[in-house]
């Protein structure tokens, strides 16, 4: 991964950060012993969630570390006050107080019966969009990615602000667990003039963004979560009718959310697509590669990596394909200092496993013209037929391949066989030939010739045996993981 900085990064003053918590209206929906406890702990402003399990001890999560208080015991009693200060829990057992942002989880027995409580603390942060201000304002969609806590409902909600407020334009608010608004029928300050709908079930969602454009003329979409295939459906409904999308979605990285088959479609979707022999050859790969299938719903994307640092990528469509491709890709890195100013540089990050290219393997050690044997970016392949699928596991940790056991021949990039299987031509194995899958055969079902062809075929590790032992299992793990 390299970073190189632009020769006159532009960098952004940030305007003065203001938090609007509310937390002693969360606290005051707590027991007295449960409140009294909380108020005398240390850095209650950094305070992130509180839970309430039956029988256990009351635990507090703050921003870096988590203080149990094993001096209070949770009761029926403790989470029957909390249940009776806070509003009707939803269908996604969910509830709020009233004009704030703080959330209320609840978990249930198989009877139905409340035995635990995660109370979060909401807080509305001005001043936290200024990093991608600019993105924002240019009118295009925009989606964000990140993993949870990160702050991406909270950056969500100050752009709704930002956008009806100081832009002037026309915002509805998709909410549907009261997250971005806060719970109650008005909608909580943070949001500025952005008007809010509410869902009354998250299986329900889809159809109240349908609704938001078909009913309200917005200019402006805010949506909290695309989580499901019909929520992406119409997410592109909304963006082939001319409406801006800002809204976040159930993944971490721009591969995570490419390789998710239910949400893809929101960066245009994969699809296997099958060469002809002289087009293969013209690219250099297998017969079957993948292509976008269509042009992206979001036009931007920008991944949360923390709260102070965030990677943009433009034109979506543009990196996809190149993501596809094997080409590096090249985001635009957003870091905020400790002073408020924001640098720009551009980072390019290679694919974990570039392709290799593989050599023809004739089962005698002899080598052939090199074409690639995998899809760009991802581990090779390999279905084993008359060959133990345990020694090619452990062959292929102790030498270290970039190769994974594929579950059908279909599936594979590689087929590896015995010379006699060949003659056989199952019905299953011809299929997955006929689809360009190669066939590589070795001389007999030992360790030693299925390490062998892996070596001449992937090359070795630059530990070699070594992955063989503890460590080098454990690096396979976290590979694989």
């Amino acid at each position: 991964m390299a970073v190189e900085s632009q020769k006159k990064p532009p960098s952004r003053v940030r305007r003065r950060r203001e938090i609007i918590d509310d937390l002693s209206l969360l606290l005051q929906v707590l027991p007295a012993h449960i409140r009294g406890a909380l108020e005398q702990e240390e850095g209650l402003e950094k305070l992130i969630e509180i839970v309430l399990d039956l029988g256990r001890p009351l635990e507090a999560r703050m921003d870096n570390r988590t203080v149990y208080f094993e001096e209070i015991e949770i009761t029926e009693a403790d989470l029957e006050s909390v249940v009776g200060k806070v509003g009707a829990f939803t269908a996604d057992n969910r509830a709020g107080i009233e004009r704030t942002l703080h959330r209320i989880s609840a978990m249930r027995n198989r009877k139905g019966k409340i035995i635990g409580l995660t109370c979060r603390v909401g807080r509305a942060i001005t001043g936290t969009v200024d990093i991608i201000r600019d993105v924002i304002e240019t009118g295009r969609s925009l989606l964000l990615l990140g993993p949870p806590g990160v702050g991406k409902t909270t950056l969500l909600r100050e752009a709704a602000r930002v956008l009806a407020d100081e832009l002037n334009k026309r915002v509805i608010v998709v909410d549907t667990s009261n997250e971005i608004a806060g719970d109650g029928d008005v909608p909580h300050p943070a949001i500025g003039h952005a008007r809010r709908m509410q869902v009354p079930s998250p299986e329900l969602q889809h159809k109240i963004m349908i609704e938001a454009v078909e009913n309200h003329m917005p200019e402006v979409i805010v949506i909290d979560e695309i989580g499901t295939e019909l929520e992406a459906l119409a997410a592109r409904t909304i963006a082939e009718r001319g409406v801006q999308l800002v809204a976040t979605a159930h993944g971490i990285t721009l591969e995570n959310l490419l390789m998710n088959p239910t949400l893809s479609d929101l960066l245009g979707g994969i699809q296997a697509v099958t060469l002809s022999d002289e087009e293969a050859r013209r690219r250099g790969t297998q017969k079957t590669v993948l292509e976008r299938k269509a042009p992206p719903t979001f036009d931007i994307l920008v991944e949360i990596q923390s709260r102070e640092r965030l990677a943009v990528y433009d034109e979506i469509s543009e990196v996809v394909d190149s993501f596809l491709s094997g080409a590096p890709l090249k985001p635009e890195v957003r870091i905020r200092g400790e002073d408020g100013r924001v640098e720009i540089a551009r980072e390019t990050i290679h694919p974990e496993q570039e392709t290799i290219p593989a050599r023809r393997w004739t089962g005698d050690g002899s080598r052939r013209s090199s074409t690639p044997s995998r899809v760009s970016g991802r581990p090779a392949r390999i279905y084993p037929i008359g060959v133990s699928r345990t020694r090619l596991e452990k062959a292929i940790r102790d030498v270290g391949s970039p190769v994974r056991l594929a579950d059908q021949p279909i599936n594979a990039d590689i087929i590896l066989s015995l010379k006699a299987q060949r003659k056989r031509q199952p019905k299953k194995l011809q299929e997955a030939l006929d689809q360009g899958v190669e066939f590589q055969s070795i001389k007999s079902n030992t360790l030693t010739q299925i390490k062998k062809f892996l070596r001449e075929h992937f090359g070795e590790s630059n530990q070699g045996e070594r992955q063989g032992s503890y460590y080098g299992h454990v690096e396979s793990a976290l590979r694989e993981a």
